[in-house]
């Protein structure tokens, strides 16, 4: 058994590492400790692959196994190392004031009064005058392990662990160093702090009260004690570690100083810190008897997935998103690179690229707010991988939540009221919608859930918020989230002989919420059944998309990097663009008058297509949008609605282009004088109702073939015959 390490050595051996250590050149680490004598710096972080590159392996080994007692030996080592501040220090502030009113009384500078009175030998703790953090981080390579893998044998060391926050506490001041103060004598007392509780000193133990025999009392002085930021979290297996039949474990962390509000619940993080037991207190400790609970004490925490503003764009990230910006075909391949491995799809892929980027928030001054984010809803056969595509939605948003209509209930959704174990307070517990904040809620199974379930996205999926009274908490949540659904139709398949409303098991009232809705069907046919089956052959063969599609498809690092550019964009409409989408709305609204469509055009329709628009814009990085996105967001509207409708009467399911076009120009031929109609109006309405400019030229000839109309001036105007 190899003999314990001799400290005062590995003391030595801790302010040699960081007098010499370099990196390019430069002192790392005593570099920054000129920062913290400068009070510019708080944190110094010692990472193990530097001691262990400073030729120092058995040293990063013994702090590896007993990290509490090197921190504190660290935390020496810098107080006796910390040079004088070379600049200007911020001004005093109430630490500074107190220290040197205490060392002019240990120094007798208040008179002989004041030197009768106190003790000469009192020790002020270093504790209360040490202005910074030592944290002991693992390397690069220390590989981070579930919760289940932590051990007994763990006890004391450093240990790296992955798993998603569960509840976070609210940050309290916790007591490092307690101050007392005589009430007979002035004599002043210190107490230091090491654990979760304390007994409080009661006696008196000054020179005077010792002398004459007093039984003062110890006054506690709060301004004069040290305080730091204390915050606990549960933290929660990941559902890929948790083995077949078990239930998620948790684990209690504890953050202390600067880490505090580093994460939120529902978030992933990566935690390294020191695995220590706790024991039990109070009426909990006669029952636990000789067991000991267990909490890790973190040095460091990192989010697994970074919000969007907080993505840190490397010079290369950024130069190839500049260079995808200008290729003509980007948005197409951003939208082929979600889920490459699902077949076709190709509009809904278009839609969910857009409600990763979402639209712009407006903020009015009389305090309305117009959300921004995009809902959607994906109903159609079982087999058509609508779950496939929430789960990667989810796992692609920097914060995604999935969860299932038949496992969720309305408080699971919203919020719960909880009592809080360690205060024994009541407390709100958000559910998955308010975990989602700022991200995206992925909803499956949406058509089992109960109905007094389902009412309760209402409110979050208009005003984005969740408004609560309960158990005396009256209160309002910001659940700014856009809801992804997926729901089967009533019969499990889609019954075309019946109306779309006997088919989709939903309120009007929710359905109008979603800003599109896409029915997704498997119908027979040859030619992609059969391009169908050969993909997935292929993907389950060599677990990838197909070659030829891979190379026109982006990476997820990337696509969430060239999200995470555009959504710092804040497009707006110009005034020119205000009278076409007013004229292209009206237009839905006639059209649909005309037809007996399943679902109206309504002012939020309205709203949605600006999102859609904005969404674009986006994508391109531009500020103002444009009247082609616009366009792009009217053929997805119209994309959308199709696909209910050809589906209400078997007379519609057969679509024909020609007529479709050929309506719109005798629609536009009849307010117009002479019987003309210009090219260019056509194709505007055509390519909104996603037609193509090769369906248009088809459109055109085939009807000046019939003698139906002749084309004029270059193929420009087109003019009847006959009054149409």
């Amino acid at each position: 058994m190899a003999p314990p390490p001799n400290y005062e050595e590995q003391t030595v051996k801790l302010k040699k590492f960081l007098q010499e250590f370099e990196v390019d050149g430069e002192l790392k680490y005593f570099s920054q400790l000129q920062q913290i004598a400068n009070r510019a710096q708080r944190v110094i972080e010692v990472s193990l692959d530097d001691v262990e590159a400073h030729s120092e392996e058995e040293l990063a080994s013994f702090m590896r196994m007993n990290t509490r007692r090197y921190s504190n030996l660290l935390g020496k080592a810098i107080e006796e190392l910390l040079p004088p501040p070379d600049g200007d220090v911020q001004e005093e502030d109430v630490l500074d004031v107190l220290l040197r009113q205490r060392m002019e009384v240990r120094d007798g500078g208040e008179g002989a009064a004041g030197e009768e009175q106190q003790d000469p030998g009192a020790n002020i703790p270093p504790e209360i005058k040490r202005r910074f953090e030592v944290r002991i981080v693992p390397g690069g390579g220390e590989k981070a392990v579930s919760l289940r893998a932590i051990k007994a044998s763990h006890i004391g060391q450093l240990v790296s662990i992955r798993a998603m926050v569960a509840r976070a506490s609210d940050v309290k001041p916790l007591a490092r160093v307690v101050t007392y103060t005589c009430e007979e004598c002035g004599f002043e007392a210190y107490q230091e702090v090491t654990g979760r509780s304390f007994m409080p000193l009661d006696k008196c133990r000054g020179p005077m009260c010792q002398q004459y025999n007093t039984n003062s009392k110890l006054l506690m002085q709060t301004r004069g004690s040290k305080f730091t930021k204390f915050q606990e979290l549960k933290v929660q297996e990941l559902p890929d570690q948790v083995p077949t039949g078990h239930i998620p474990r948790m684990m209690t962390v504890h953050l202390v100083g600067e880490l505090t509000r580093s994460c939120g619940p529902g978030e992933e993080v990566l935690i390294a810190g020191v695995f220590l037991p706790i024991p039990y207190t109070g009426y909990k400790a006669i029952k636990a008897g000789l067991t000991a609970d267990t909490f890790l004490e973190a040095t460091s925490l990192t989010r697994a997935k970074q919000q969007y503003q907080d993505y840190d764009m490397t010079p290369e990230i950024a130069a190839q998103i500049e260079a995808a910006a200008q290729e003509s075909n980007t948005y197409d391949k951003l939208a082929a690179s979600i889920a490459p491995e699902i077949f076709g799809h190709e509009d809904v892929k278009k839609a969910l690229l857009l409600q990763l980027v979402g639209g712009s928030n407006r903020n009015l001054a009389d305090g309305l707010k117009i959300r921004g984010d995009l809902h959607m809803c994906l109903m159609g056969d079982p087999g058509v991988a609508k779950s496939q595509l929430l789960k990667h939605i989810a796992k692609l948003a920097p914060r995604g939540v999935y969860t299932t209509g038949k496992g969720s209930s309305g408080v699971g959704l919203t919020a719960s009221v909880v009592k809080d174990q360690f205060s024994g307070d009541l407390m709100l517990e958000g559910g998955a919608l308010v975990l989602a904040d700022q991200g995206i809620c992925a909803i499956d199974e949406f058509d089992k859930m109960e109905e007094s379930d389902r009412t309760a996205i209402h409110e979050v999926m208009e005003q984005q918020t969740v408004s609560i009274a309960k158990a005396g908490i009256t209160t309002s949540l910001n659940a700014r989230t856009a809801v992804l659904a997926a729901a089967n139709p009533m019969y499990g398949r889609y019954n075309v002989r019946r109306s779309p409303s006997e088919n989709i098991n939903l309120p009007q009232a929710l359905l109008s919420r979603f800003d599109i809705l896409f029915l997704l069907m498997d119908k027979v046919n040859a030619t992609t059944d059969f391009n169908l089956a050969k993909h997935v052959t292929h993907v389950h063969r060599y677990s990838a998309a197909p070659q030829v599609q891979r190379d026109d498809v982006f990476d997820s690092h990337f696509l969430r990097s060239y999200v995470a550019q555009a959504r710092t964009l804040n497009p707006f409409i110009p005034p020119e663009l205000t009278e076409y989408i007013v004229g292209a709305y009206i237009s839905m609204r006639c059209d649909e008058e005309r037809t007996d469509a399943y679902f109206f055009t309504t002012p939020r329709t309205l709203l949605s297509i600006l999102r859609l628009a904005q969404a674009l814009a986006r994508l391109r990085f531009s500020g103002e949008v444009a009247q082609g996105d616009v366009d792009e967001a009217m053929r997805l509207m119209y994309e959308s609605k199709r696909s209910i409708d050809a589906t209400a009467d078997p007379s519609h399911t057969t679509f024909d282009p020609t007529s479709s076009i050929f309506e719109l120009a005798k629609a536009l031929a009849l307010v117009s004088p002479n019987n003309t109609v210009k090219v260019a109006d056509i194709e505007t309405r055509a390519v909104m109702k996603g037609l193509t400019k090769a369906q248009l030229t088809a459109c055109l000839e085939q009807y000046e073939s019939l003698n139906v109309w002749q084309l004029e001036a270059n193929a420009s105007v087109v003019r009847f015959v006959d009054a149409p």
